[in-house]
């Protein structure tokens, strides 16, 4: 049997409703590993059935306007099925005004999503320890 998540309301069952005592390991890591869940358990979660606050189809600069009003509010929302928290909008954000426009052409021809991680990745780049020089 493959582990389950365990509904955060009811720790008697798992978020598939397989009753407690049938699940041999529940799986508690957040976000769960790929590949050791309960595909039904992942699209149940509260936040797997939370509808789009934005949807911005690729190469819509708008996606910026977004991620700015998700900093500012401090809050998360979910853009194109995908939830974006505050510190990857902030990221994104701080990268994006810092990007020739160039660049930027290039990055909005990616997916929402893609264009975030992307921009995750030049942080991370920019912020790795580089040793002693």
């Amino acid at each position: 049997m493959t582990p389950h998540l365990l509904h955060p309301r009811d720790p008697r069952q798992a978020v598939c409703g397989i009753p407690a005592d049938q699940v041999r390991r529940w799986e508690t890591e957040d976000p769960p590993r790929a590949g050791y869940t309960c595909e039904d358990c992942l699209t149940l979660l509260p936040d797997a059935a939370r509808p789009d606050d934005a949807n911005h189809p690729v190469g819509d600069a708008t996606l910026i306007d977004t991620l700015r009003r998700i900093v500012a509010d401090r809050q998360i929302l979910k853009i194109d099925g995908v939830l974006i928290d505050m510190w990857s909008a902030s990221v994104t954000v701080l990268i994006w005004d810092n990007l020739r426009d160039d660049k930027r052409r290039r990055l909005l021809q990616l997916p929402s999503h893609g264009l975030i991680l992307q921009c995750v990745r030049i942080y991370a780049h920019l912020t790795a320890p580089r040793g002693d020089r």
